[in-house]
């Protein structure tokens, strides 16, 4: 893991999240199994919504099951059924406020969304205008990559310049380097303290233009940007920022690793599935989530986090154990001040693609300012591991965000 990849989890509108390696809850008993919060802690959606439903029919205005139907709802992005659930107690519920407020922002329906909201993004979506996210251009488009290392990376026009080089990050938001920020002349709208490698760092929130992508170019996009290094591409020179899952979300996307190009559609375009299509949820405004396996261990919710630098998987030593992944605690490796052992698991897989002997980092305890064994205070559901970079470069993966599916091959 880089610095840059900690700051990008430090925060759900920050650009920010977690290791993945919150526990995975032991199978309940009968009794317990049936309570709407287990089902729902342990990523067992439906269930879980069936529960709530239940709870609603006895008491219509029970404000948690509303809470937690709107989230669920929320996560699958279905826009009707949160705003139905969470409309009545955004006024006493911060948190259903929050939440209401992002269904409209995955909408791009921003004037909605800010009277919701309060802190620095408030301020820059109220700028947006009535046109936020434009899509001009070609129907579908293929953008080469230009290495796959340290991260895929892409030419990409901004505000109508030269190609400029970007990583491209499913666990990121939009993010400019300061120097580029600069050099485009942007607007700071508004500002946020976050941490980046133990220390401090003034985060800067703007407009971005416009954003070309082979045939197809976004416009009047809310971006940020944070003075410090990114990782730098294999001719040591540093990129211009991180394509993330905000960019992602508003196309039919493709990371073609093993054919080398980025792959853009309109979202009305059809899908390109394969065989092996597999349930897509989003959490916060940008972490994708769906079911996976470690050996025979499984399938349980993993997050799909691109960025991972040289290595493939994120969980803990106890869902490593579990999964019989063998933990080599005998040379631990220090990320920010935590010890991380490395693991390489027989197998692991999303749907039925699989690999092997993938390298990864097992934290034996709580991830300082992140979710960690026992905690889901980031999500409010457990996530059994994060499958990240060097297990993904193998396939070819197709996010829906209109169908909310993901597609392996």
């Amino acid at each position: 893991m880089t610095d840059h990849k900690q700051m990008k989890r430090r925060g759900v509108l920050l650009g920010g999240a977690a290791i993945a390696g919150a526990l995975w809850t032991a199978p309940a008993a009968a009794s317990a199994a049936a309570d709407p919060d287990v089902l729902f802690r342990d990523g067992r959606f439906a269930e879980a919504d069936r529960g709530y439903a239940h709870r609603l029919r006895a008491d219509p205005y029970d404000p948690h099951a509303l809470a937690q139907r709107g989230y669920i709802a929320l996560l699958h992005n279905r826009f009707a059924d949160v705003q139905r659930f969470l409309g009545p107690i955004a006024g006493s519920d911060p948190l259903a406020r929050r939440r209401l407020a992002e269904s409209y922002v995955r909408q791009d329906r921003y004037d909605q969304a800010v009277p919701l909201m309060d802190g620095p993004l408030s301020r820059v979506y109220s700028n947006l205008g009535p046109h936020p996210w434009q899509v001009l251009g070609a129907r579908r488009t293929r953008v080469p990559f230009l290495g796959l290392d340290p991260l895929p990376h892409v030419p990409v026009s901004l505000n109508g310049g030269p190609p400029r080089t970007m990583l491209i990050d499913t666990y990121a938001t939009l993010t400019l380097s300061t120097p580029e920020a600069e050099r485009l002349g942007l607007q700071v709208l508004a500002t946020a303290e976050g941490v980046l490698g133990n220390h401090p760092v003034t985060i800067s929130f703007g407009i971005l233009g416009s954003l070309r992508l082979g045939d197809i170019e976004l416009r009047n996009l809310p971006v940020q940007w944070v003075d410090t290094d990114l990782p730098t591409l294999p001719d040591g020179t540093p990129p211009t920022g991180v394509l993330g899952t905000t960019v992602l979300y508003h196309l039919l996307s493709t990371l073609d690793y093993t054919g080398g190009a980025l792959l853009l559609r309109r979202k009305d375009e059809p899908a390109p599935y394969t065989t092996n299509p597999l349930p897509l949820w989003l959490a916060g405004d940008h972490f994708p989530c769906t079911l996976g396996t470690l050996g025979g261990y499984g399938p349980r919710i993993v997050t799909l986090d691109s960025g991972g630098i040289a290595h493939g998987l994120d969980t803990t030593a106890e869902i490593a154990e579990r999964a019989g992944i063998k933990v080599d605690y005998a040379h631990p490796q220090q990320v920010n001040g935590v010890d991380v052992y490395p693991i390489r698991p027989d197998r692991m897989a999303l749907g039925r693609v699989g690999a092997r002997n993938i390298p990864g980092n097992a934290v034996a305890a709580v991830w300082p300012g992140l979710p960690g064994p026992g905690q889901s205070a980031m999500f409010g559901f457990d996530a059994m591991a994060n499958f990240t970079h060097e297990y993904l470069k193998r396939f070819k993966v197709t996010f829906d965000y209109a169908a909310m599916r993901v597609s392996v091959s």
